[in-house]
């Protein structure tokens, strides 16, 4: 698994590549919640994502949460159909805006 974060306009982008599940989740909550400390907007790129278990989704509702506490706002870009799937099976679909590139969820901020 690899994360990148960085910083555009104050909105904190985290690209995921690989799977998200018990061995990452950790990696992936500390990447962001580390990154998020100056941005109360996210916005995490799940295109190269083609696993997230429910470890994985306990982080994205966290990480939810925590922005939303602030009032931001977090934005997933380019979930897989089976991603969606379990994501809409257990509710967690609600919670996020979702979008097929990170310009479309950039220009919605």
């Amino acid at each position: 698994m690899q994360i990148d974060i960085k910083t555009e306009n104050s909105i904190l982008i985290v690209t995921i590549e690989g799977s998200i599940d018990s061995k990452t989740a950790s990696e992936v909550q500390q990447g962001i919640l580390e990154g998020s400390v100056g941005s109360d907007n996210v916005i995490i790129d799940l295109t190269k994502v083609d696993f997230v278990s429910s470890a994985g989704l306990r982080v994205l509702l966290m990480v939810y949460r925590q922005i939303k506490a602030k009032n931001g706002k977090v934005i997933l870009v380019g979930v897989s159909e089976e991603i969606s799937e379990v994501m809409s099976m257990t509710g967690f679909i609600n919670f996020f805006e979702i979008v097929d590139t990170v310009k479309t969820a950039l220009d919605s901020y």
